[in-house]
């Protein structure tokens, strides 16, 4: 019996987990939830599970995670909010199950250092199809990692068609039903640069050997090449209980969480290339990445600024991206990465993406 604590319980990937949790009560006990500021939905959700540990906000969530004794901590909070709690649950000695790809990415280094090995264990779709099919070789067999992306609502227009879009084509994805802001990352592909940073501080695989591919069906979730020639893909039908349920039971498979492919039924799958003037977003990553240090904590903090402004009609869809290269290109990195360091970096970076969102407005 694993027991488990979720955070951002009444989102998405929390609310998903809780069907993986809810339909095993032999395999889990669900021990603790948190989420931002919907109470109610809390409380209904401890009524149903019996759960005497529930919080709201992120200091109250952190905390949770420090008090409540777990063998998993699945972090499913959205946006780099979520690095405190993070950063508990790797101290504590819980194993991590990684919806919160924005606490590594920020993190960087200081996640790292409070990681032990396999302590860590992802559950975006891309990353847990890449940690799955990296068993099947030792890591110096590994030639290269390709993401892959479904292109998002906008995939195969050029950069001149991208002006005018609106917030509602923006979210209109045609695969996943995903929140606002990571809606938005899926069709800015900044969602797919931020997975290639995860992916190179999980896996230590370098930047040049990353790639991304547009995969418009999302059956393949990534695939893994290997130095013999070999490429490793996973596929399964869009389901992100798959993934939610090995982060929770890790390296195990858990029975019943998703339907498998119907391979009587006649079909095909295509993979395209990145179009990188149109979705800039990728290279920008990866020079980000490269950069280290608080670098991916500014482009995460004024990307966030941005989507907001998109939405709120202060920005238009090609004005993300541009103002994050601006925010990155005027960032002085601090001499120390620490959880200060960061707060003052992410809170520089978002001021300026507002004077720069503002002064073009």
């Amino acid at each position: 019996m694993r027991r488990v604590i979720v955070l951002g319980s009444t989102g998405s990937i929390g609310t998903q987990a809780l069907d993986v949790i809810r339909s095993h009560p032999r395999r889990f006990e669900l021990v603790g939830i948190a989420a931002g500021t919907n109470a109610e939905a809390v409380a209904a959700q401890a009524a149903e599970f019996q759960v005497e540990h529930t919080a709201l906000g992120a200091t109250e969530a952190e905390q949770l995670v420090r008090d409540v004794e777990a063998d998993v901590v699945l972090n499913a909070i959205t946006g780099s909010i979520g690095l405190g709690s993070t950063l508990a649950a790797l101290q504590a000695g819980r194993t991590l199950a990684l919806a919160n790809k924005e606490s590594l990415i920020v993190g960087g280094a200081l996640v790292q250092a409070a990681a032990a090995a396999d302590q860590i264990v992802p559950v975006d779709s891309e990353h847990s199809a890449l940690a799955q099919a990296l068993r099947s070789g030792t890591r110096d067999e590994v030639r290269r990692l390709v993401v892959t992306a479904s292109g998002g609502p906008f995939r195969g227009r050029t950069r001149a068609e991208l002006t005018d879009v609106t917030p509602a084509e923006a979210l209109a994805h045609p695969t996943w039903d995903m929140g606002r802001v990571v809606t938005t990352n899926s069709a800015t592909l900044v969602n797919k640069g931020l997975e290639v940073i995860e992916a190179h501080l999980l896996f230590d695989v370098p930047y040049d050997d990353i790639e991304v591919v547009v995969h418009p069906q999302s059956i393949v979730h990534s695939m893994v090449e290997f130095v013999d020639g070999s490429t490793i893909a996973q596929a399964s039908p869009p389901d992100m209980r798959l993934p939610i349920s090995l982060g929770l039971d890790w390296p195990h498979r858990v029975g019943g969480v998703g339907r498998p492919l119907d391979w009587r039924e006649a079909t095909s799958w295509t993979f395209e290339p990145l179009d990188d003037e149109a979705f800039p977003a990728v290279a920008l990553a990866k020079a980000v990445g490269r950069a280290g240090g608080t670098f991916p904590a500014v482009y995460n903090a004024a990307n966030e600024q941005a989507v907001d402004a998109f939405h709120e009609g202060r920005l238009p869809f090609l004005g993300i991206v541009d103002t994050i290269d601006r925010v990155i290109d005027a960032h002085d990195a601090p001499d120390e990465l620490t959880v200060e360091t960061l707060a003052e970096t992410e809170r520089w970076a978002r001021e300026k993406a507002d004077s720069l969102i503002a002064r073009a407005a």
